[in-house]
């Protein structure tokens, strides 16, 4: 049990990352459950979208099937390899991502490829498809974020500002998890909006990657537990990658769009 309080809004709760203790199954734990919420979220509101392009919903909830799992397994991979320091010495704790732990890079470095290979086998347009699913992975991360809060987890160094965080009593820091999950709600509404009239097909899910590596880069250096390589916040590297390939790929698919309206 962990006492979690925001003095700047007057707010203090107890949180326990048990949720319950059933018989035959033991300690379930919040962290799941919230994944779940956000899982089953992400899925409805994206078959809202899909219909309208004139994909069925049993078609989005196959994709589902075959890319939640491998999505689960990279993102918990990903963690790992960064945090072997740890996790070599701990063979037995690598399996157990109800205590945290699962990387959103590597969950959705599992999810393209998977989404890649489903859409090439339906034959189904993969920048439609991710244009689509990535209005879902934001709402998947803006609660997501939530079961860090339960866990007493990804939170940044000390802070004075109204938002500010105190777990235990100990000093405020930031609430990093808290301003990522605002931020992605951010973006979801921008993104839910724009989509609507996007120009081309792949605008949607590389205006996400732009949106959500300035977000994840500017969060991350607040964090203090972040995985690193040498002297190098992964994250952060990643959330570079991730500005400049999305706006190289919004360039390119941009001009081809005009290229093909003028027959240029």
């Amino acid at each position: 049990m962990n006492n979690i309080s925001f003095p700047g809004l007057g707010i203090s709760v107890d949180v326990s990352p048990v949720a319950a203790k059933l018989p035959f199954v033991g300690e379930v734990h919040w962290y799941g459950v919230i994944i779940g919420i956000g899982i089953l979220l992400a899925f409805l509101y994206c078959s809202y979208f899909a219909k309208k392009e004139g994909i069925s919903a049993d078609t989005l909830a196959d994709l589902v099937i075959y890319a939640l799992p491998v999505a689960i397994i990279c993102a918990r991979t990903y963690y790992v390899v960064f945090s072997w320091d740890y996790y070599g010495k701990h063979l037995e704790d690598i399996v157990k991502i109800w205590n945290g732990g699962l990387a959103i890079y590597g969950g959705i470095i599992g999810a393209v490829i998977t989404g890649v290979i489903f859409c090439k086998i339906k034959k189904l347009e993969i920048l439609k498809v991710f244009d689509i699913c990535c209005l879902g992975l934001m709402i998947g991360q803006m609660i997501g974020r939530w079961g860090n809060f339960v866990n007493a987890e990804a939170f940044g160094g000390y802070c004075t500002n109204i938002l500010r965080m105190s777990i235990n009593g100990a000093e405020p820091v930031h609430p990093a998890f808290l301003y990522e999950s605002l931020w992605n709600l951010t973006g979801l509404i921008i993104l839910s909006f724009l989509h609507k009239k996007r120009p081309f097909n792949g605008f949607t899910f590389f205006s996400y990657i732009s949106w959500y590596g300035v977000g994840r880069f500017i969060i991350e250096g607040l964090r203090t537990d972040s995985l690193y390589i040498g002297n190098i916040r992964v994250s952060q590297l990643v959330a570079l990658l991730c500005i400049i390939g999305g706006i190289a790929a919004l360039s390119f698919l941009s001009e081809k769009s005009i290229s093909k309206k003028t027959g240029k």
